[in-house]
């Protein structure tokens, strides 16, 4: 039996309260560290509604310090920068970006890449395709699934790569001068996570693996820390997972949200044929696969971008 770890971090719903568990391998830093490397404080939740994850969300910002720095220009001392995907708030409009996505380096420091994808988008899971075409998620992946499975923790837009599961995250310093920066805590905000690690038979072999993982990198492109983010049962649940550090030292954050690219169903049995091994090592074998994983990102939280040197 694997040995479990339980965080400080709890979540309450309804008349029940969940606490996150996290086994001991899940979580771990870069191998060959120095011995005074210091663990980050670690913010994770989990479970059907805005609530379940709130508590987890406003900890990690207090730790990340205020205030939430939007727009202003830096280099700044404090602070951390946020981005909610919605452009003020109950947007229903669907807008598709580019790879490289650009579209907060000035005004937020923060540049998007999908290393095996198109682009971006920004949307609704569902909006009127007539008024606000193409209808949000179920129009750009052809999927009236995607209505129901996902939610949002801030409305109404989520975010997603296109064509990829995977998606980077560099930071610069805001304000247009475009200097490498690192910041001192990430944290992302993910919908409908509905494979945790080691969470039961799937494919031929083995465990089914965790479907969403967070990396975290140093300026020298060495991996700072990893770890799968929790899951809970049920469509449109909601996850929360970000690390702090002391000091600013993470250069670059890789996201892997789900264990396909967006647009087949959620739930749905992958060809071993169509699905090549995934991130954590998994490959299909025989006529079908695992149950598939899609999954949407929601808020990015991060400490106020710091210059390198």
């Amino acid at each position: 039996m694997k040995k479990q770890s339980i965080s400080s971090v709890m979540s309450a719903f309804g008349a029940l309260s969940i606490m996150v568990i996290v086994s001991t391998h899940q979580a771990h830093a870069q191998s060959g560290t120095s011995t005074d490397f210091v663990p980050p404080k670690v913010f994770q939740a989990a479970g059907p509604t805005i609530s379940s994850i709130q508590s987890s969300v406003n900890e990690f910002r207090t730790a990340l310090g205020d205030p939430n720095n939007l727009n202003v220009s830096g280099p700044l001392e404090r602070g951390r920068r946020e981005i909610n995907w919605d452009g003020g708030g109950n947007n229903p409009i669907t807008a598709i970006a580019g790879n490289p996505f650009t579209g907060f380096q000035l005004t937020r420091g923060a540049i998007f890449t999908t290393p095996n994808g198109t682009g971006f988008v920004q949307a609704p899971p569902f909006a009127d395709p007539v008024q606000f075409p193409p209808g949000g998620l179920v129009g750009v992946f052809d999927n009236p699934t995607y209505a129901a499975i996902f939610s949002a923790f801030s409305p109404l837009r989520l975010f997603s790569a296109i064509g990829s599961n995977i998606m980077e995250v560099d930071f610069v310093v805001p304000g247009g001068d475009n200097r490498p920066a690192t910041v001192t805590g990430f944290g992302a905000v993910f919908t409908d996570v509905d494979q945790p690690d080691g969470s039961g038979p799937g494919g031929k072999h083995g465990n089914r693996g965790a479907s969403t993982l967070m990396e975290y990198f140093g300026a020298d492109g060495a991996l700072l820390f990893s770890s799968f983010v929790p899951a809970a049962p049920g469509d449109g649940s909601l996850s929360f997972f970000g690390i702090v550090f002391d000091d600013a030292r993470i250069a670059q954050v890789r996201i892997t949200s789900g264990d396909v690219a967006p647009g087949p169903d959620d739930g749905g049995k992958s060809k071993a044929v169509q699905q090549p091994p995934n991130p954590f090592g998994r490959r299909t074998e025989g006529a079908s696969g695992p149950t598939l994983d899609i999954v949407m990102t929601d808020d990015f939280i991060y400490g106020e971008p710091q210059p390198l040197p």
